[in-house]
């Protein structure tokens, strides 16, 4: 029996559970997810108008967060070159671990309110090695299983990362009510110590490919032509455009889901319990699920099945708009909204991870990701706009029908999935 055979089954789900790289991505997710809010979230902009900043400044800090989203301009370096300890992987992932927990000591014990500047330079800095800890974090995850175990290891990543969401922005504000911004931001990034010390105790993926020394304009060049020369431009395209209209009907709401909650009468109190409490617990649930499924079912079902349910999960908020204040009604829509939303990120995750060479793993897994995003990016400018022309029923109904695209895309590629991830 082959090791991806081994995993399936129920056996076989157990089997990718059990593994100890499940457990290591735990703390790895908890790594990526700890400090997202607490340098290009709410954490952060909570303390800076906490402090009297003007919202133009504090929007304008927002930026650093494209370093998440365009992460492929350096994942190359990372797939090219190898550091002198802990191995391909785990050498860069340690220097970025430890990069971020001093960017966050930095922040800690600057002074916005005087020197806004230098607090500017150590968030950028702090963002950069939270993006570059992404990249290898994904990239150590597919290369040290199959891809059968890749459920598995995106639904532990997936528990670890909502929790260090939840520490990173809920329990960061409750201590620095408690003890001020400085001592919090000092505590979080001591909790950094746990992802490093899973890093060093973490076992180094199996080097399957043969590295090829290539030179730097290669290094980044080369991803790229693979990608493209490997599933031929039109399919390349396809996959490109498929992981982007992916995500969209999920993205559409989730730039006005906070006023839409406000605006259909809940209180902060039922927004903290309904969607960060209890939603978060629901997607780690989707999440858990997903990875059970993948590591039992063909991805391609999987992607249709996610797809229609995310979608179907937006007309679930319908219930929210006409039954306004009605706290039934809330957690009905989060129910269906954080397990599907759950759901179709394990799936994705572990489609995209199929599509990649071994030889670009960090490279072409950030492409994917950051295509993955980027549109979100962008439909926030408009949704806003949509609602105030029509209503937030129609929104809805709006952000719902948006998956047609994507599965129209994905029976065009349905018999192409396989031979690509063969190839990969």
């Amino acid at each position: 029996m082959s090791e991806a055979q081994s995993y399936k089954g129920w056996q076989g789900i157990k089997r990718a559970f059990g593994t100890p790289s499940a457990a290591t991505l735990l703390f790895f997710g908890f790594g990526c997810g700890l400090p997202f809010l607490l340098i290009v979230g709410g954490t952060l902009s909570t303390w800076l108008r906490d402090i009297g900043l003007a919202l133009s400044l504090i929007g304008l800090l927002s930026f650093a967060s494209f370093f998440y989203v365009l992460k492929f301009l350096w994942a190359p370096l990372l797939d090219r070159y190898a550091l002198p300890f802990l191995g391909r992987r785990r050498g860069w992932l340690f220097a970025a671990q430890v990069l971020l927990m001093l960017a966050l000591l930095a922040m800690a014990h600057s002074n916005p309110a005087a020197h806004l500047s230098t607090l500017i330079a150590f968030v950028a800095l702090a963002a950069f090695a939270g993006a570059t800890q992404d990249i290898l974090v994904d990239a150590y995850r597919i290369e040290i299983v199959e891809l059968h175990a890749q459920g598995a290891l995106a639904a532990t990543y997936t528990l670890g990362y909502r929790i260090g969401l939840i520490i990173g922005g809920a329990m960061a504000l409750y201590f620095a009510e408690l003890f001020g911004w400085q001592t919090t931001y000092t505590m979080m990034a001591a909790l950094m110590l746990l992802p490093i010390i899973a890093t060093v105790l973490a076992r180094e993926p199996e080097t399957r490919v043969a590295i090829r020394k290539v030179s730097l304009y290669e290094a980044f060049v080369e991803p790229f032509r693979e990608f493209f020369s490997r599933n031929g431009a039109v399919l390349a395209l396809a996959f490109l455009l498929f992981v982007g209209l992916y995500k969209f009907p999920d993205q559409m709401i989730g730039v006005l889901a906070g006023p839409f909650y406000l605006d259909s009468g809940y209180t902060k109190a039922d927004i903290a319990t309904v969607s960060k409490l209890y939603g978060v617990w629901l997607g780690i649930g989707g999440a858990f699920l997903g990875g059970v499924c993948v590591a039992a079912m063909d991805v391609r079902k999987l992607l249709a099945v996610s797809a229609v349910a995310v979608a179907v999960s937006n007309l679930a908020f319908l219930l929210m708009a006409q039954n306004p204040s009605e706290i039934w009604a809330f957690f009905a829509a989060i129910t269906a909204d954080n397990l599907a939303q759950g759901f179709a990120g394990t799936v994705l995750v572990a489609f995209m991870s199929s599509l990649t060479n071994q030889n670009f793993t960090a490279t072409q897994y950030a492409l994917l990701v950051s295509l993955a995003n980027l549109p979100g990016k962008f439909v926030g400018g408009f949704s806003g706009y949509i609602v105030e022309q029509s209503s937030y029923s129609t929104f809805f109904i709006i952000s719902a029908a948006s998956v047609f695209p994507a599965l129209l895309l994905l029976a065009w590629l349905w018999k192409r999935i396989g031979s690509a991830q063969a190839q990969a």
